[in-house]
C-alpha cells in the first residue's frame, strides 16, 4: 500500500465518530414517546439558525436555559410535523401516524444523548494513533460542542451564559455533569489529548455545515480543504465540506470499522493491523 503524497490532514468529527452517537439516545427516548424513527432529529435541524440546539452549540446560551428552550423547541408537535412529512416525502418514505400533542422533556432527552456518547469508538481511535505515528498528517477534531458550566463553590449573581441567571454551587453542577453521563469527564476532556488541534463550535461561535466553519479548521492547521480528509456522520456536514473541495467519508451508525477501511484506501496505509482478525 503506497501511502498518498495528496492530503496533509485528518479531521474528526467526535460525537458519532470518534465516540458514541448521541442519535442512540435520541432513537431510545423516541421510542418512550412512541415517535416515529427521526422525528426529534429532523425537528432539531429544522430549528435553524436560531433553535435552541444551534443556539447552545454555539455557546450562546448557557445549559439550563438551553434545557427549557430545547423542550419548548420540540414540542411544537405541529410545526415538527409539518416538517416530518418533508422528510419523509422527500426520501420517499410513507408519513406514519403523527402525534397531535408531544411533550419533550429537554434535560431527560439531552441526557439522554450524552450518557449515549460517552464511550470511545476503539476502530476509530485506533486509526487516530496509527496516524499520528506515521508522523504524515495533522490529526485535528472539528466538532459541534457545548460549554458546560464550570464548578464554583457558591452561587454568584454572575450569569453563568447567556440566559442564565446565575452560576449555580459546586455540587449542583458536579451532580449534572453526573447525570449527563461525565461523572469522568466530558467528551472533550476524555479525548482532546490525541488531537493537534480540537476545534470547537461554542469556542468559535460558529457551527457545522457553516462553510466558514471548515475554513476556520483549514486555517489552524495551516492546510487547503483539498488537502483534507474529513468524516463526520452527518450527510448534512459531508455535503458542505465537499463543497470546498474536502474529501469526504460517511461513518454509518454501527459501520465504523467500514469507515476506517474507506480511510485506509484513500490515505494509502494500514490502519487496523492491529486488530486483523479481531472483532471488537
Amino acid at each position: 500500500m503506497a501511502p498518498s503524497q495528496k492530503y496533509k490532514a485528518v479531521i474528526f468529527d467526535v460525537g458519532g465518530v470518534v465516540v458514541g452517537s448521541p442519535l442512540q439516545g435520541i432513537y431510545a427516548y423516541e421510542a418512550q414517546k412512541g415517535l416515529p424513527r427521526d422525528w426529534i432529529n429532523n425537528a432539531i435541524t429544522c430549528g435553524g439558525h436560531n433553535g435552541a440546539w444551534q443556539r447552545y452549540e454555539r455557546g450562546e446560551i448557557g445549559l439550563w436555559y438551553f434545557y427549557d428552550a430545547f423542550g419548548k423547541d420540540l414540542s411544537r408537535a405541529e410545526e415538527n410535523n409539518a416538517h416530518y412529512v418533508k422528510y419523509c416525502e422527500k426520501r420517499g418514505l410513507p408519513v406514519p401516524a403523527l402525534p397531535a400533542r408531544v411533550e419533550i422533556d429537554g434535560r431527560e432527552l439531552f441526557g439522554m444523548m450524552m450518557r449515549a456518547s460517552t464511550k470511545k469508538n476503539p476502530w476509530i481511535w485506533q486509526a487516530i494513533q496509527r496516524l499520528k505515528e506515521t508522523g504524515r498528517y495533522t490529526i485535528a477534531a472539528l466538532t459541534n460542542n457545548f460549554q458546560y458550566p464550570a464548578i464554583s463553590p457558591e452561587p454568584t449573581s454572575t450569569p453563568a451564559a447567556a440566559g442564565d441567571a446565575a452560576a449555580p454551587a459546586g455540587d449542583k453542577v458536579r451532580a449534572e455533569l453526573q447525570f449527563l453521563g461525565f461523572g469522568e469527564g466530558t467528551q472533550t476532556d476524555r479525548v482532546k489529548h490525541v488531537f493537534d488541534h480540537f476545534i470547537e463550535s461554542s469556542v468559535e461561535g460558529m457551527r457545522k455545515p457553516d462553510p466558514k466553519f471548515f475554513l476556520r479548521a483549514c486555517e489552524i492547521t495551516g492546510v487547503q480543504p483539498s488537502e483534507v480528509v474529513f468524516l463526520d456522520d452527518l450527510g448534512l456536514n459531508l455535503k458542505a465540506a465537499q463543497e470546498l473541495g474536502m474529501t469526504t467519508i460517511r461513518v454509518h451508525l454501527g459501520q465504523n470499522r467500514k469507515a476506517v477501511q474507506e480511510l485506509e484506501k484513500i490515505l494509502g496505509i494500514e490502519l487496523l493491523w492491529r486488530f486483523r482478525g479481531h472483532h471488537l
